[in-house]
């Protein structure tokens, strides 16, 4: 690997972010916003349980926290100038879904429309909120998923600060070495 040389710790992100960027959908009596999320985790697999932090200076937080649930979509590379558009309004000055010309479709488990353009939907209802007040992080469980089925693989944006993107790359198999009982323990 050769020689290390220091980073800033609050640019560990760029190395640790742990999933794809997310456009959140909420609402919350007749009021709705979308934002970026890029910090968010898979903490169980039954019941489908993510762990997502929405900044409370975030205009979705309080929609978020009101309504007790969200829809959490999935973009790919072909939605990034959509996506940093999001990323770049307010949501108490903008109705973004006008202003970007948002295509948007019914949930059927939450009241949160989902995008139409990305290539899943993940609706989602509050599980936990012990670590809100202090942390802004909620825990969700999915209740619904819509997947589009091709590509398999879709190609996934990565956000890793200072305006910078990664995208999804090649896919690497090895299935005939997995063993499911040893993923994440350590061993």
């Amino acid at each position: 690997m050769g020689r290390k040389v220091d980073l800033p710790v609050h640019r560990a992100r760029a190395y640790l972010e742990p999933g794809p960027v997310l456009l959140v959908t909420s609402c919350h009596e007749g009021e709705r916003n979308v934002t970026t999320m890029g910090w968010h985790m898979v903490l169980e697999f039954t019941p489908s349980l993510v762990g997502c932090l929405i900044s409370a200076g975030n205009h979705s937080f309080e929609l978020v926290r009101q309504s007790r649930e969200c829809v959490l979509n999935l973009p790919t590379i072909g939605m990034i100038d959509t996506v940093v558009a999001i990323g770049n309004r307010s949501g108490h000055d903008h109705d973004k879904f006008a202003e970007l010309a948002l295509e948007t479709e019914p949930a059927t488990e939450v009241a949160a429309p989902l995008l139409a353009d990305c290539h899943a939907h993940f609706e989602c209802r509050l599980a936990d909120d012990k670590m809100v007040d202090d942390y802004n992080l909620f825990l969700f469980e999915i209740v619904k998923a819509r997947v589009a089925p091709r590509p398999k693989h879709p190609r996934t944006i990565h956000y890793t600060g200072d305006g910078v993107f990664v995208v999804a790359g090649k896919v690497v198999s090895r299935r005939s070495d997995f063993r499911p009982a040893l993923l994440g323990n350590g061993r």
